[in-house]
């Protein structure tokens, strides 16, 4: 393989790694539990944070730290989701493009 092959192989993979990219920032999925629900997407950041006002409950009984307990779990939990699911995209855009390396 020459010189000229090599570069224009490089180029195609930066160009599919982009088109990757940006199907993982189309990623996004929902976790909810005990009123608190995380929107997170596939480039592991936080879209949105919604509180029902039954999670709060803990905090008006003087027990803040069983809110703040709940919601790290929730985004850990939406986090873990969102990883996954960009996992599951990744192998298919893999098996689909014939294997890592080409067919």
């Amino acid at each position: 393989m020459g010189m000229f092959d090599q570069i224009k192989g490089a180029m195609q993979m930066r160009s599919e790694a982009k088109r990757i990219e940006a199907e993982v920032k189309k990623i996004a999925v929902e976790y909810t539990n005990g009123g608190i629900t995380v929107v997170a997407k596939g480039d592991m950041t936080i879209e949105r944070i919604s509180v029902l006002p039954e999670a709060y409950e803990e905090v008006i009984k003087g027990k803040p730290a069983r809110f703040e307990t709940m919601l790290f779990n929730v985004v850990n939990g939406a986090l873990k989701k969102a990883r996954e699911a960009t996992q599951e995209m990744m192998l298919k855009q893999i098996q689909a493009s014939g294997g890592l390396f080409g067919k």
